[in-house]
């Protein structure tokens, strides 16, 4: 039988072969899916020999182009799938967390607001650029010793402000509370 005359068979049989394949495939849309796949076949894969019956072969047809579609989509494994099987938590921060985040943004605008230029200039370079303080002393023409105690005091100084501890991990002994407050002040 001819791709033609199935064409036909297909065309008039429609309603029947989806409604038998939604039986057997669990839903319409993959019923219409399957016959859609069915009638692209016919034009590459028409039988050779004579076909008995046009409808079950029809039907035969579509129903394994179905399995074969519903094998490729297991096949495939989304983003979605990933996260689910591998339980990620989401790092998305919760509405507090935002909340404290921007208030400590603010509380860090207002710290440097309160720094001298220079001071802010040599803490922004320092650690934000991450620039060599021998680089800032040069550009600033001020001796490599000027740019350290600059940048000790514009830290201790936002810590101050954030609340926030500060800890000395190498260099010169800390100053006492009382020197380290003449220390900081412009």
């Amino acid at each position: 039988m001819k791709a033609q005359n199935l064409r036909q068979h297909l065309l008039l049989d429609y309603e029947a072969l989806k409604v038998q394949l939604a039986r057997r495939l669990g839903s319409v849309d993959r019923a219409d899916d399957a016959l859609h796949d069915a009638w692209l076949r016919l034009d590459n894969a028409a039988p050779a020999e004579p076909v008995r019956s046009p409808f079950l072969y029809l039907l035969r047809t579509a129903y394994r182009l179905a399995l074969k579609r519903r094998l490729k989509e297991r096949e495939r494994v989304t983003l979605d799938d990933v996260r689910t099987a591998l339980s990620l938590a989401d790092d998305a921060p919760d509405p507090e967390r935002v909340a404290m985040a921007r208030s400590d943004i603010e509380a860090v605008r207002g710290a440097l607001a309160e720094l001298s230029p220079r001071r802010r200039h040599i803490l922004l370079a320092a650690r934000v650029e991450g620039r060599m303080l021998r680089n800032i002393a040069e550009q600033l023409g001020l001796s490599q010793r000027m740019v350290e105690l600059e940048l000790k005091a514009a830290v201790l100084h936002c810590g101050r402000r954030l609340e926030k501890k500060i800890v000395q991990r190498f260099g010169p002994k800390a100053l006492k509370s009382s020197d380290n407050e003449d220390c900081c002040h412009e």
